[in-house]
């Protein structure tokens, strides 16, 4: 009797033990983890923004006494350019502008596509400060300069998610913007515009009256700004191809020409510069934020003071026609045969060009400190002599960003490296004012044109100056984290001898001491270098963090060495099999990497799956079961998800047929779960003995709130097709379906299959009252996979039940149900990472930012807020996730193999894809390339907080779910 109790205390301190520690690694995963998903920001994010720097003041005298600048947020170049169907211009006002006033071109703006960068681009002439990513691309994380700071006054009307950027903080400015609750996408946004352009007018009627008011309208470098959000607001509600989108490009060219006539009227002396531009595009299926043509071609249209007038096309227009945009595109495209303007010489420019052109050029005043823009010379009018000045001063304005980026790091590092090609650059100036004061401008123009090139490479290498150093150590630490990780695996859940729960004894605690002094040291050491550098406090967390792994994993160094030992005296067809399944893992892993930018690959891997796992089941199983033909069909039936298109096409009858077909799988799972339990393959999973008049309510309700789902999906969308509003008994309806449908599941019957047949219906209203098209069906083809998943574990469950016995208590964990993990059940968490990632990318690319179909949202919102679309975007795809989850679960009470012991492996291999994605993000190519590389990054990273919450949330839904599982039961056996 002592002997159990004493036994007993030690099970009971060991659980205590390893729950403790599992919280630890859970918590130390979550902030490695975080901390090195930030490391992005400091490698790629990183701000290009530099304070202290001098302006550089232009040397000639400016052209134009005030500039308007009119932006249409979300006009796509084509859409503007184009005729319509019967060859009329959409844009008939700023068409007669390019044909006889002004010039024209393609502005490309850079990934990412949304409103605030693009804006920041035109505007300040810069990239965007990219750390504005966490705070939704609406506040200001860092304080810029801008063509309005530089401005003697700025007046501004738009949308209240743009103009308050600019000019919030701005004293010299007038402006104001509608109310939030005008962007609502049920309506035709183009009123919106009116709305910009009424209230110009308005201030121009105003000053007639107002002396104060005139006088400062009649200063000099006065800037106009008017931010036209209709063309956004509609392409996202009604696509760009609607009829109400294309009409939106005539209500935008009424407000250019309104704008124009009303200035020319008011001042009457011609000194007004006018630019028309958008701050992206907008794609096919109503969205913008990647590289895709759509998103990053813009129109550009320049004409008054200042500017050029057309020129005929011909072949010496252009001479450098291997120059590429910032966004891939190549200098000198042709010009489609439907702009109908192959005639007229076109003049592209990147986004950030744009600013120099306004301020420095055509108002003659500093150019914003941080632009990185280049003067495009074909737009402006003016003497060589002048055109030369006002590209030296742009080429200064960059070179002092350098000398000022240079003077920082040098004072700051203990070892300096200069970039080289600009260690002379006084000379190269001098040589430039020599060249202007002996009128040789033709030269003069190179030599400038070539140290600006010199001085934005040298702004990219300081950019880029601590990337080697950053790389090194982020690498280290995630190596570091899955030996650390695969040794607590190895000590918690495997039989491996010598293992217990008193494994903190196992290395002496004097050796442990030292090890963690001399580590301490070491890392003290390592931090006080980055602190004479001066470097940010990122830098100290990332040192510390990988130096905390590498010091925990030298301190197992016995536990290491014992492991080695039991390894190498293992027979040949253990190393064989251990090889095998390392070899299997890597390319499964590998396998899951490309699938990030090939989802057809998935197709090749469901199809090959069907078929293997059928023809196993067939060999080891009578074929009457029906279970091999089900999971072949079910494998083929999803493999044919990823081959259709990322878009989604808008489908509201297959959505409303998808919600039947939901109800009809059902109905199937619950026959099955009272009649198939007899059967030796489903009494695991199934309940004969429970058939309560309660859980059958229950089932009946939530078929019930299905059904009433899909018809709200078509009553909705019906209303919203007519422009009307979102009623509001609708969007009663909707949230209170989707809400109270999440909760019935935990209500029902806790047998396996009648738990997640029930969590199968309650997540079936949201995801429907989200969906537009074929992700509806995706949702039920994804569940049929996860019941094959289930049914051939069960089925291999029951094969190896013959070679059990009764004596294999050595492989349960001490003082649980739980038995030890083997080198075999690597599947479980394989299996789940490919499913999981199936439900990634099973309907579209989640790493790109404009795969998100805002309309998704629609029957539960439709004015515009942000966060809470997104909020509704980020639960329909978690939806899919939760059923994985919810599966892998009963799979591992199933196996009654430890959940966290999966789970840790699961974040082991999840970190070999992130390291690999690491290697994968690239400083080179088109931003498109480099943005894509770093999502896929982000998402690696964060899948170990998100899958956490995930088996958090699912917990509640599936910790009761009871198993007739037919391994043999530890306490029976003791």
């Amino acid at each position: 009797m002592r002997s159990d109790g004493i036994l007993g205390n030690r099970e009971e301190r060991g659980r205590k033990w390893l729950r403790r520690r599992e919280r630890w690694l859970v918590a130390l995963g979550v902030v490695l983890h975080a901390v090195y998903m930030l490391s992005i920001f400091d490698i790629y994010f990183k701000t290009p923004i530099v304070h202290g720097v001098d302006p550089v003041t232009p040397r000639f005298a400016a052209p134009a006494k005030r500039l308007v600048l009119l932006v249409a947020d979300g006009l796509r170049a084509d859409k503007f350019f184009e005729l319509d169907a019967e060859g009329n211009h959409r844009a008939p006002f700023l068409r007669g502008i390019i044909e006889r006033q002004g010039r024209w071109g393609v502005s490309h703006a850079r990934p990412p596509t949304e409103s605030r960068p693009g804006h920041v681009s035109i505007i300040a002439g810069f990239y965007e400060d990219p750390s504005a990513v966490t705070k939704g691309w609406k506040a200001n994380p860092v304080e810029f300069d801008s063509v309005f700071n530089r401005s003697r006054h700025t007046i501004s009307f738009g949308s209240p998610d743009i103009v308050p950027i600019f000019c919030s903080a701005l004293e010299h400015s007038t402006w104001d913007t509608y109310p939030h609750e005008f962007e609502d996408f049920a309506t035709d946004a183009s009123f919106l515009d009116m709305w910009s352009l009424d209230k110009f007018q308005s201030l121009l009627n105003r000053s007639r009256e107002d002396p104060k008011l005139k006088e400062l309208l009649q200063q000099d470098n006065l800037v106009v700004f008017l931010h036209l959000l209709g063309c956004d607001s509609n392409g996202h509600a009604h696509k760009p191809y609607s009829s109400i989108y294309l009409n939106n490009v005539k209500v935008v060219d009424h407000v250019a020409e309104s704008v124009y006539n009303l200035v020319q009227d008011y001042f009457k002396d011609n000194r007004t510069a006018y630019i028309f531009t958008a701050d992206h595009g907008m794609s096919d299926k109503g969205s913008h934020g990647d590289g895709h043509p759509s998103n990053t071609d813009t129109p550009l249209v320049a004409w008054g003071a200042g500017v050029k007038y057309p020129k005929p096309i011909s072949s010496s227009n252009h001479s450098d026609c291997g120059f590429k945009f910032v966004d891939d595109h190549v200098h000198d495209a042709p010009t489609p045969v439907e702009w109908g303007l192959h005639d007229l010489e076109r003049v592209d420019v990147n986004q950030a060009d744009i600013a120099p052109l306004m301020v420095s050029t055509l108002l003659g005043l500093p150019c914003p400190v941080n632009s990185v823009g280049s003067l495009p010379l074909d737009y402006i009018n003016m003497t060589k002599a002048d055109e030369v000045e006002a590209v030296l001063s742009n080429t200064k304005e960059i070179l002092n960003q350098f000398l000022r980026k240079s003077y920082i790091k040098q004072s700051n590092s203990l070892y300096f490296k200069p970039f080289k090609p600009l260690s002379h650059y006084s000379s190269t100036l001098d040589k430039i004012e020599g060249l202007i004061s002996a009128r040789d401008y033709e030269a003069a123009m190179n030599l400038s044109q070539n140290l600006r090139s010199l001085a934005l490479q040298g702004l990219h290498y300081f950019q880029t100056y601590d990337w080697l150093m950053l790389m090194s150590v982020i690498t280290l630490g995630y190596v570091g984290w899955m030996i650390y990780l695969l040794l607590h695996v190895l000590q918690s859940y495997t039989s491996l001898p010598g293992n217990s729960f008193g494994m903190e004894k196992t290395v002496q605690k004097n050796n442990r001491g030292k090890i963690y002094l001399y580590g301490s040291i070491l890392t003290g050491m390592l931090c006080l270098l980055l602190l004479l550098e001066q470097s940010p406090p990122l830098y100290h967390a990332y040192m510390i963090t990988t130096s905390f792994l590498w010091v925990q994993i030298i301190s197992e160094y016995k536990f290491i060495n014992t492991l080695w030992k039991q390894v190498s005296r293992r027979r040949m067809n253990y190393i064989i099999k251990l090889l095998a399944t390392i070899a299997i893992s890597v390319f499964i892993l590998e396998f899951l990497v490309n699938s990030f930018t090939e989802r057809k690959l998935y197709t090749w891997c469901f199809l090959i799956a069907g078929a293997t796992a059928s023809f196993y089941l067939f060999k080891s199983i009578p074929w009457r079961s029906g279970i091999p033909i089900y999971v072949c069909i079910a494998c083929w039936l999803l493999s044919l998800f990823t081959l259709m298109p990322a878009d989604i096409p808008d489908n509201n009858e297959l959505v409303v047929c998808s919600g039947i077909i939901i109800i009809i799988i059902a109905i199937i799972a619950r026959w099955l779960d009272f009649h198939a339990g007899i059967r030796k393959y489903w009494q695991s999973i199934c309940n004969c003995k429970s058939k309560s008049s309660s859980f059958s309510s229950l089932f009946y309700l939530q078929a019930l709130l299905v059904g009433l789902s899909s018809v709200m999906v078509y009553l909705s969308t019906v209303h919203r097709a007519e422009k009307q509003e979102l009623l509001a008994s609708h969007q009663l309806i909707n949230w209170s379906v989707a809400g109270f449908s999440m909760v019935l599941p935990l209500f029902s019957e806790n047998s396996l299959l009648s738990r997640l047949t029930s969590m199968f219906l309650g997540f079936a209203p949201p995801f429907l009252l989200l969906s537009i098209g074929y992700e509806a069906i995706f949702y039920a083809a994804l569940a049929l996979v996860l019941m094959a998943w289930i049914l051939f574990e069960n089925t291999l469950l029951n094969l190896n039940i013959v070679n059990k016995s009764s004596d294999s208590t050595n492989d349960l964990i001490h003082g649980s149900d739980y038995r030890s993990l083997q080198l075999s059940d690597a599947r479980i968490p394989l299996v789940f990472m490919v499913l999981f990632n199936v439900a990634f990318f099973g309907t579209g690319n989640f790493a790109s930012i404009a795969s998100f179909e805002i309309s998704s949202v629609y029957r539960f919102i439709t004015i515009f807020s942000p966060f809470l679309m997104a909020a509704l975007l980020i639960f329909k795809l978690f939806i899919p996730f939760m059923l994985v989850i919810c599966a892998f679960s009963a799979i591992t009470k199933l196996n009654q193999v430890p959940r966290m012991g999966c789970y840790f492996l699961v974040i082991l291999f999840s970190d070999m894809m992130t390291i690999h994605f690491f290697f994968l993000v690239r400083n080179k190519g088109s931003w498109m390339e480099i943005g894509n590389s770093i999502s896929h990054f982000g998402i690696m990273s964060a899948q170990v907080v998100f899958v956490l919450l995930l088996f958090a949330l699912t917990n509640t839904y599936t910790k009761d779910i009871q198993c007739n599982s037919a391994v043999p039961s530890t306490r029976k056996a003791n």
